[in-house]
């Protein structure tokens, strides 16, 4: 996923960063409220963020010649909504260009728009639906977090064969290329990486069930989720 340093033409790149700038913005201002509301996330936002940093940070050589690796963003996004991953996904990728040569700074903005934007809104979208539908927690919890993962290489692709389409089937014959060559490993990445975020939300539920609860994660019924939204309407008409 993490597209080199001087990969991209430099229109691409710059496009790629205004695209995310505004995401981030957001995301930075919902990051503060959620630490000035609550002081106690603060330990769970740095195992999120840590989460994302070494997933993200493992490069396993595939059998097409590239290296691939999982993504650890659909966690943050489960726990914390997508909007804080964008920040919490931006500064592990600044971070990996800066220290370990993954990914650089002229393509920052095309990494963060493929693994901390379109990835965390995916995978939280499958997670919400399913849950919507009462599928159990730890398979919603999956779902989420293999999207995550497998929509950030589809973006990634996009990205590539906009910048290098082919000589020619153009566009279209790029991104079935870039899509194959990243399918072949990363598609196995996606399942083991679900299966990990399935076991640390597990050992979350164990350690920090009263957080998980305050984020509704643990909401599990139909009547739990409108008794906790009603919870919340009556508690900001009492505080207006």
């Amino acid at each position: 996923m993490h597209i080199a340093e001087g990969f991209l033409p430099p229109a691409h790149a710059v496009a790629w960063g205004v695209a995310s700038a505004p995401f981030v913005v957001h995301g930075a201002r919902s990051l503060i409220r959620e630490v000035r509301a609550h002081p106690e996330s603060t330990l769970l936002l740095g195992a999120s963020g840590a989460f994302t940093f070494v997933l993200s940070a493992l490069k396993l050589p595939s059998v097409t010649g590239s290296c691939s690796h999982p993504t650890g963003t659909g966690l943050g996004a489960i726990l914390f909504r997508p909007p804080v991953m964008a920040v919490l996904g931006t500064i592990t990728l600044l971070f990996q260009a800066l220290l370990l040569a993954h990914g650089g700074l002229t393509t920052l903005g095309a990494n963060v728009f493929s693994m901390a934007i379109v990835g965390p809104w995916a995978g939280y979208a499958v997670y919400r639906l399913l849950r919507r539908y009462d599928v159990p927690l730890m398979g919603a919890v999956f779902c989420g977090a293999f999207v995550a993962d497998l929509s950030t290489y589809c973006v990634t692709s996009v990205q590539l064969a906009l910048a290098f389409p082919d000589p020619g089937s153009g566009f279209l014959g790029a991104l079935g290329k870039f899509g194959s060559i990243f399918a072949v490993t990363q598609i196995p990445l996606a399942v083991s990486e679900g299966l990990l975020t399935v076991l640390v939300m597990r050992l979350l539920v164990q350690s920090s069930k009263g957080e998980l609860t305050r984020l509704g994660v643990l909401v599990t019924s139909v009547a739990g989720r409108r008794g906790r939204a009603e919870s919340a309407e009556s508690a900001e008409v009492v505080a207006r």
